[in-house]
């Protein structure tokens, strides 16, 4: 299967039991210190291949380092974080949900949710969890033939 493939397949998952308006799963690379955009439910506002530079905050710490999932339901939940947040605000979402895909106890990359304010409920996010665990192999394998590479 084409890691495009595993993606949009845990993108229709969320999507069909929690929803999702904008859904994006993201490659790291810790040594060039840099994030890549591995699929997106948007390509014209968070086109595949964007990159970004992986930043050094609280949200950088909870999710990249310790591999705990951020929830955030409203935008100044998450605007310290996200520079884009008025796009994100355009785009009609106003919660977050980021949860980290691990290999070896490492973050290797981030499925991220975006919807309406206070839509991760309790227990949503434990479904989110669930599905991206479920699917945690497959993910891995994805992600490994995801080459991570800056935009020019």
């Amino acid at each position: 299967m084409r890691p495009v493939d595993t993606f949009a397949e845990l993108h229709r998952a969320a999507s069909t039991a929690c929803g999702a308006r904008l859904f994006t799963i993201t490659v790291l690379d810790r040594a060039a210190g840099i994030a890549r955009r591995a699929y997106t439910s948007h390509p014209d506002d968070y086109p595949a291949n964007g990159t970004k530079p992986m930043g050094s905050n609280a949200w950088t710490e909870q999710v990249i380092v310790r591999g705990e999932t951020f929830v955030a339901n409203t935008t100044s939940g998450f605007s310290p974080f996200f520079s884009d947040h008025a796009l994100i605000n355009e785009l009609g979402c106003e919660a977050a949900i980021n949860i980290p895909i691990t290999r070896s106890d490492q973050v290797v990359g981030t499925v991220n949710i975006l919807d309406e304010a206070e839509h991760f409920t309790p227990e949503r996010v434990k479904a989110l969890e669930r599905i991206v665990g479920e699917r945690r192999v497959d993910l891995l394998r994805a992600l490994a033939d995801t080459p991570v590479q800056e935009q020019l």
